[in-house]
């Protein structure tokens, strides 16, 4: 495979995942507020979405901005998103990143990738969304359904699962303004076709581009 043929393959994936999901958003309901969408973000390691999503309508009453959270006891956020797994650790994170903010940003969530991972709790995945999400400065999300994917399209050696490899090889075969919706669309595709387990590889609309297929039933 040479650089050209990836690029033209990843715009051909890109332009028909935006067919397949002209509307994909990120599922984390942070109603466009970006240091909600940190919280959340750092609350999905190793939990769904959909969990963040019910766990944080009361940690958002509770509290809901960054100066409320820097002053709130630890132990109060620990037992709201217990339900997230690790909690001691993401509520732990959560309430530093929330006085940084407060304190050094007055409430306002950096833009720029050192400020973001400067952050407690914050790494490239979590400051790639907000970069691309809310500030329009795109990023690649290099989550399982990424890796996975990008891998089994053949743009890096499938089974790698390097976030930071991943990352920096799509970052350079997509524009930045697409890599954020293509990561969004990425996550529908690998729920719904391209599976960590059986994938619909034989209804894939990816199969005649996917070096995966390609390999696998020539």
């Amino acid at each position: 495979m040479n650089k050209i043929t990836d690029k033209k393959r990843a715009l051909e994936a890109d332009s028909r995942l935006a067919e397949l999901y002209p509307d994909a958003v990120c599922s984390l309901e942070a109603d466009d507020d970006p240091w909600r969408l940190l919280v959340m973000a750092r609350l999905s390691a190793q939990c769904t979405d959909e969990r963040v999503n019910i766990v944080c309508r009361d940690l958002f009453s509770a509290f809901p901005d960054a100066a409320s959270m820097a002053k709130a006891p630890l132990e109060e956020i620990e037992n709201l998103i217990k339900s997230c797994g690790l909690y001691r650790g993401k509520a732990k994170s959560i309430k530093e990143a929330s006085q940084i903010v407060t304190e050094k940003y007055n409430g306002e969530i950096p833009s720029t990738m050192d400020e973001l991972l400067a952050l407690p709790g914050v790494g490239r995945k979590i400051a790639n969304l907000l970069l691309g999400d809310i500030f329009g400065l795109g990023g690649i999300v290099a989550d399982t359904h990424c890796m996975r994917i990008c891998g089994r399209l053949g743009f890096y050696p499938e089974g790698q699962k390097d976030p930071l490899k991943t990352e920096k090889i799509m970052e350079k075969l997509l524009p930045r303004e697409k890599q954020s919706d293509f990561c969004h669309r990425i996550v529908h595709f690998g729920r719904d076709v391209c599976r960590a387990k059986n994938p619909l590889c034989d209804s894939c609309p990816l199969s005649d581009i996917c070096r995966h297929f390609e390999e696998t039933y020539k």
